[in-house]
């Protein structure tokens, strides 16, 4: 039980080469995770974007006495 045998030798030789090997994979999946996270709060901001103000400010069409009001 205290030493490795060729098999646990293998499986960790195929997890390194799957980590390690080839070109750059573990920063390829690094890069395509900060585009999504950078993509999420782009679409985060658009969102707010599209909600308006949010100082509690109606939107609503103002009338007369209300744009005076307002003016003053």
């Amino acid at each position: 039980m205290g030493s490795m045998s060729i098999w646990h030798w293998a499986i960790v030789a195929v997890v390194v080469l799957l980590v390690f090997g080839g070109r750059g994979k573990l920063s390829n999946i690094m890069g395509d995770a900060a585009k999504g996270i950078k993509a999420f709060r782009e679409g985060l901001k658009d969102d707010d974007k599209k909600d308006g103000p949010s100082d509690g400010v109606s939107s609503l069409p103002r009338t007369d006495a209300e744009k005076e009001e307002l003016k003053r």
